[in-house]
């Protein structure tokens, strides 16, 4: 008799980006850039760095609970009322709350095909029926693709926008089409994880919509252009009652203290984030030609990362001979791109090692 549920059993855990430290010890190299975890390339706000040291004393001590001040300096940030923000160990473990406190069994989360792998993980380690609509053109969302697949089971919807691991985005009034679409009691989570990064026309101001849309909720993250991916901080912002019942469900004290304290230094550091987007802004071009001129196909882009594919050379093949040239990258084989890899935009010099360790892995 098993000992777990069916969808427990065959629940493939998420893989994360190998760790510099294991790829030195085991290919036996130093200098290594890691570009796959789409982390900060410049690291943290060096006002966080000195909030953490000084909140570190503290340590002996539990954190606040509610991460009072973290959510009022959000709250004043983004323009909302403190009761609209709520915070988590990570943007992955509000998009697991979403699911454990809205979704009852016999209902549906649904997405897009290809899109970032937690949301199926969310659901499916709970027994949630889940499902994806096709792409279009191969890496696009399809909003309209999604609301054919909204049915009377249809609970939670997940948009990531920018989409992890393609890169690619839909605009506003595509989005404001497909909110009109939703009913009232069916909630609609935008991952806003890359939205610092963002310059195209015609994209959404999510704050806006949730005025008009009561049940959208809007996820963002501090583990990409504030650099405190180790701390794990995520935040969203939602109807306070929608809050309200997610802080019924999670853990207590999930947020900790000098994740807080480092949370609210890199919110008053502008300048840090400024350097982060210009420098993503400078070098994704750089880094995209590089490809191309590779022979892979890059796709567009406004993350902090590119979507690279070649054609023809498996995907897993290609990561172990990047491994031994020091670059770490993402194979991304399990989300359907069998032949890609996922590139986050390091600095300058990172990036050109990556294309040079290309370069000699693919015979060019």
């Amino acid at each position: 008799m098993p000992i777990v549920p069916p969808y427990v059993e065959t629940l493939m855990p998420y893989v994360p980006g190998k760790p510099i430290e294991e790829v030195e010890r085991e290919y036996g190299i130093s200098n290594v850039a890691k570009l796959a975890s789409n982390e900060n390339a410049l690291g943290p706000s060096p006002r966080a760095l000195a909030a953490v040291r000084e909140a570190a004393a503290g340590a002996h001590l539990y954190p606040d609970g509610s991460a009072y001040h973290l959510r009022n300096a959000l709250a004043g940030k983004l323009g909302v009322k403190p009761e609209e923000v709520f915070v988590a160990n990570g943007s992955n473990e509000i998009i697991d709350l979403l699911v454990e406190t809205f979704v009852l069994p016999g209902e549906e989360v649904l997405t897009s095909a290809r899109t970032f792998i937690a949301y199926k993980l969310a659901a499916q380690k709970l027994g949630r029926t889940f499902v994806e609509a096709p792409m279009k053109d191969g890496y696009w969302y399809d909003l309209d693709a999604i609301r054919q697949k909204l049915s009377p089971r249809t609970k939670l919807v997940f948009l990531a926008n920018p989409d992890n691991p393609t890169g690619t985005w839909f605009l506003e009034k595509e989005l404001v089409r497909f909110l009109d679409a939703v009913p009232p009691g069916v909630l609609v989570a935008l991952d806003e994880a890359y939205v610092e990064y963002v310059d195209a026309a015609g994209y959404q101001d999510s704050m806006a919509l949730r005025r008009r849309y009561p049940n959208l909720v809007v996820i963002r993250t501090f583990s990409k252009i504030y650099g405190l991916a180790g701390f794990r901080l995520g935040y969203a912002i939602a109807r306070p009652e929608i809050g309200g019942y997610v802080e019924r469900v999670r853990m207590p004290f999930n947020t900790s203290l000098v994740a807080q304290a480092a949370g609210v230094a890199a919110l008053g550091d502008a300048e840090h984030v400024q350097r982060g987007r210009a420098l993503v802004q400078a070098e994704r071009p750089f880094l995209s030609e590089g490809l191309a001129a590779l022979g892979a196909t890059v796709v567009p882009s406004q993350g902090n990362f590119v979507l690279a594919d070649f054609p023809g050379r498996p995907g897993k093949e290609l990561f172990e001979a990047l491994l031994r040239l020091g670059v770490v990258v993402r194979p991304v084989g399990g989300y359907g791109f069998p032949t890609a890899q996922r590139i986050t935009v390091g600095t300058h010099a990172e990036n050109e090692k990556c294309l040079a360790a290309l370069r000699k892995a693919l015979g060019k």
